[in-house]
């Protein structure tokens, strides 16, 4: 069990650093399309190098369960480009908190999809969420700096986008590893990026001459391949309830990296904020585990 809690808790926080590592990225000159770009690629040659190595069989497009993690992946790709273009007009410890707002349009979505009616303890942490993303957004500050509508805008439409993977992967694709199911699903992300922003970086001579390959190791790493790893070893053992609760902790991991590495601002209502989501978060899980 505690192994299992462990890897779990490494996964969310190899997701909570990503968006300090983008804003330092885009301070450095590199721009959205190239970031993406080089996370999926990285972590798509990285994931089928490990799939090759594993020796296991590998299922070609040809088979509907690759070829639905292919396309799934197209919802992934998404995430990372809203996610990052929000990280582009505010805090990165702001667009994370937009991002898990995805916990409760998970909940609508099972209801509206699967007709899987959420609980009046579910209810309830909705509630708390939403009041909780008010004051870790900074709303109620004194002074509080007015925040870019289209940071909030990209960012709540990256958790839409982070809801439909949620809500679709866990019940497609059980037949593959969950190596091979990752690499299909990152070869559809990088494939829908590429067609939204062409690799030119390839070819102008970008992608060594500013050092933007380096950027692609810990975007990728930390992004796309050390997450699903750790979690599909780590879930089995803490179970899905308190496995989400543990992997909320990207949230509070994202909120201190920006502030250590970006100085971002941060209040004490703020962190009551980010509290009250977690506390909402382990009520409602735990709820649905008894």
């Amino acid at each position: 069990m505690w192994k299992g809690i462990l890897l779990v808790l490494l996964g969310a926080c190899s997701f909570g650093i990503l968006s300090t590592i983008v804003k330092s990225g885009y301070q450095q000159g590199y721009t959205l399309g190239e970031l993406c770009s080089v996370q999926a690629g990285f972590g798509m040659l990285t994931l089928w190098i490990i799939q090759a190595l594993s020796g296991k069989r590998t299922a070609g497009l040809g088979n509907k369960a690759a070829r639905t993690c292919f396309i799934l992946g197209s919802s992934t790709g998404l995430v990372s480009i809203t996610y990052y273009q929000s990280v582009q007009y505010i805090p990165a410890s702001i667009a994370i908190i937009l991002l898990m707002q995805f916990t409760w349009m998970s909940m609508l979505a099972e209801w509206i999809i699967y007709k899987k009616r959420p609980s009046p303890v579910q209810w309830v942490a909705v509630f708390f969420i939403l009041g909780g993303t008010l004051l870790a957004g900074g709303l109620f500050n004194h002074g509080h700096t007015n925040l870019n509508w289209k940071g909030i805008g990209f960012g709540l439409l990256a958790a839409m986008c982070y809801t439909v993977f949620i809500v679709v992967s866990g019940r497609v694709a059980a037949s593959l590893s969950p190596v091979l199911k990752s690499a299909w699903i990152v070869t559809g992300a990088f494939v829908i990026i590429s067609l939204i922003f062409p690799p030119v970086y390839l070819s102008n001579g970008r992608f060594t001459g500013t050092n933007l390959w380096i950027w692609g190791i810990p975007l990728s790493l930390f992004g796309t391949v050390l997450p699903p790893f750790l979690f599909s070893k780590g879930m089995p053992q803490t179970g899905v309830s308190l496995g989400a609760i543990l992997s909320a902790a990207e949230l509070p991991v994202a909120m201190l990296a920006a502030t250590i590495f970006l100085h971002e601002p941060v209040s004490s209502l703020q962190v009551l904020g980010v509290a009250i989501i977690l506390g909402a978060i382990a009520m409602a899980n735990l709820k649905r585990r008894k």
